[in-house]
């Protein structure tokens, strides 16, 4: 159940790890700022935003970061190339994180791609994302490639197949177009609500399973999403809800998440990293070990514990022969 026959291919985004067996890496997680109704943001067509509070939401996620061992970036969300362009400027004098920049259509997505060449920042700098729902995708990868861009996200789904093997269907129609020729793929199942969640969380299995690539999703999505969620349970019981989700998304084949507005980092980091913590007993259930990776969350947590896990296994293996 979380180890694959198949390869799994790990990749790196500026300093930081996606991908592997279950278990392996932590999760990437990937906030969200600028988006519509983020609080920091003052007026979208002037870009201007709290520069202050923008700086210490980003500051936050890089100590919790640091405190969890789970590699993090953000995506900064533009409707137009001009206005990302003054958010990326703020990044970089904030923060040495990569980052990406979230816009829906392709020919804006492509400007932005040609700033960030232009500032020769390619090995930091996720594109996001490769959809089939872009008109011209081999266009848009031909222009990728000329510009240098080395790592994207293919995101992927059917509108006539919503099942997970819709999903995987509709990848390999983008690979054959050449999204497959880029230093780093990663893959987001497309989320559309919380209970179809289960759906990407399928296809990451089958995708992992078939091809070896990283999974993820923006599980974000099902949860903000549910706005009835607040009606029914408050605000609390809406904040439980979305770190159960998005825990739950992490014990289950996903090697990132776009986990939506970078406010709620204090409460997913927590989940994510107590999810990863358990996904890491799971796997060793199941293949006697544990990944050497002092950036794991149960390693930063529970060394002593691992410990003794370890040599009750070189006791028994002894015990054996």
């Amino acid at each position: 159940m979380f180890r694959f026959q198949t390869e799994q291919k790990v990749f790196r985004i500026g300093d930081l790890k996606v991908g592997g067996q279950p278990g392996e890496n932590p999760p990437l997680l990937i906030a969200s700022m600028f988006h519509n109704k983020d609080r920091i943001l003052f007026d979208r067509k002037k870009a201007e935003f709290d520069r202050k509070r923008a700086s210490e939401l980003i500051k936050r996620q890089e100590e919790l970061s640091k405190s969890t061992g789970i590699p993090a970036m953000v995506a900064m969300v533009a409707n137009t190339p001009e206005e990302a362009q003054v958010y990326i400027d703020f990044y970089l004098e904030t923060t040495d994180m990569p980052f990406g920049i979230d816009m829906w259509v392709a020919d804006k997505r492509t400007k932005v791609a040609e700033y960030v060449a232009k500032l020769g920042l390619q090995e930091r700098f996720l594109y996001n994302s490769i959809t089939p729902w872009d008109k011209d995708i081999k266009g848009q990868v031909q222009r990728l490639k000329d510009l240098g861009i080395k790592h994207v996200v293919v995101q992927v789904f059917d509108d006539q197949d919503q099942t997970p093997f819709g999903r995987v269907k509709s990848l390999e129609r983008l690979l054959e177009q050449g999204a497959d020729g880029f230093e780093t793929i990663i893959v987001d199942t497309s989320v559309m609500n919380l209970p179809a969640t289960s759906f990407s969380l399928i296809a990451n299995r089958m995708i992992k399973e078939k091809l070896g690539l990283p999974c993820g999703g923006a599980y974000s999505n099902g949860t903000h999403m549910w706005k009835e969620a607040k009606e029914v349970w408050g605000l609390e019981g809406f904040r439980a809800m979305d770190a159960v989700a998005q825990a739950m998304s992490t014990a289950l084949w996903s090697d990132f998440n776009f986990y939506g507005p970078i406010v709620t980092a204090s409460r997913i980091f927590p989940a994510v990293a107590t999810a990863h913590i358990l996904l890491s007993t799971l796997v060793y259930e199941e293949t006697k070990e544990i990944p050497e990776n002092n950036s794991l969350p149960i390693r930063k947590y529970f060394s002593d514990f691992i410990e003794k896990l370890i040599e009750g296994g070189i006791r028994k293996k002894a015990k054996k022969q």
